[in-house]
């Protein structure tokens, strides 16, 4: 197949582009040559820029588009309407944040949607985020002459993540030591790794479906509890976990989701349970927890990175949280 990807160099997107060549498809990338410029210099390359000049994608015809970077429906809408007629297929990568709050434990696809923004020029942030991807999947399937397949991730993890959001893990875990663990051990956490996600995406895509699809993993569901496990037998470490309780991380300021990764209060918690069930049933498929995290860890060690990665607790703010429940907990006993 001839693909065209938009974007392709950062991580979803380098993933999908491996994963394609692996498969013996014509990959043509499309993107401002700004992100790892010299990754891929085998394949053809388009320059342009997604929030104004599409000038180079006036030209060509592939049997398929994949979007890893449309983040505005104004930049999905223009390159929708420039392709429409000149591709077949065309994949938009969305998110589950799409979806209108409150969320309901179990949400499928058929879940209410953000109101896309009325000023799509917005800068792209927590509160935006999810209407902006709203309002571009719209605008793909009102521009897009063609088969169009929407895809709703949960958090996408793995090699070359640039949040260290599921990085965090492996790397503080690897390090040994007592670990903060954080809230309920039996609350669910839902990720994919983007190799997963890229390899099913193709499958999709090579059998010409569309629709929406909501794509998280895996396929039983996650307790925290057992993912340090998984993560901890993945990196072959000795951390002891030392579980704290919501109220008192939220009492003692610490971020949800930013200040420790994976960690979301149990009211808030819905957006890591929603349904997979028409991935699963449409092939979605999943390596072991502990592979992603080996690979992950491996990764950021490649890198030459410290063990303090962008996401999560530095040490010395774990170490103060730490200190200061044991000495509650001691101040409380008889």
């Amino acid at each position: 197949m001839r693909l065209l990807l938009l974007g392709g160099t950062r991580f979803l997107g380098r993933h999908l582009v491996e994963a394609a060549q692996a498969r013996g498809h014509e990959v043509t990338l499309f993107n401002r040559g700004q992100t790892n410029p010299d990754l891929f210099p085998e394949l053809a390359r388009l320059r342009g820029d997604r929030l104004g000049d599409l000038t180079a994608l006036k030209k060509g015809a592939w049997d398929a588009v994949i979007d890893t970077s449309g983040y505005t429906p104004s930049a999905v809408e223009a390159s929708a309407k420039i392709l429409s007629g000149r591709a077949d297929h065309y994949t938009f990568i969305s998110t589950v944040s799409a979806y209108r709050e409150p969320l309901a434990s179990g949400l499928d696809e058929t879940a209410p949607l953000h109101a896309p923004p009325e000023d799509d020029s917005l800068p792209v942030g927590p509160e935006t985020y999810g209407p902006l991807k709203a309002g571009a999947e719209e605008a793909l399937q009102q521009a897009f002459d063609g088969a169009s397949l929407i895809i709703r991730p949960g958090l996408i993890v793995g090699p070359h993540d640039p949040t260290d959001r599921f990085t965090y893990w492996p790397s503080r875990l690897a390090r040994g030591g007592e670990v903060l663990a954080p809230g309920s051990p039996d609350r669910q956490v839902q990720f994919i790794d983007a190799r997963d996600l890229a390899a099913w995406c193709l499958d999709l895509l090579e059998a010409g479906t569309g629709g929406v699809f909501n794509a998280s993993g895996p396929k039983r569901p996650l307790t925290m509890a057992q993912m340090l496990q998984d993560i901890l037998d993945g990196v072959d470490g000795d951390a002891q976990l030392s579980w704290i309780s919501e109220d008192y991380l939220l009492d003692a300021g610490v971020q949800p989701w930013t200040g420790i990764p994976l960690w979301l209060p149990e009211s808030l918690n819905t957006i890591m349970e929603i349904s997979i069930q028409a991935a699963l049933d449409h092939g979605l498929r999943f390596r072991p927890v502990k592979k992603t995290a080996a690979d992950t860890l491996a990764w950021d060690h490649s890198r030459g990175s410290s063990i303090v990665n962008a996401g999560g607790l530095n040490p010395a703010r774990e170490l103060a949280l730490l200190e200061a429940w044991h000495a509650q907990k001691e101040a409380k006993q008889p």
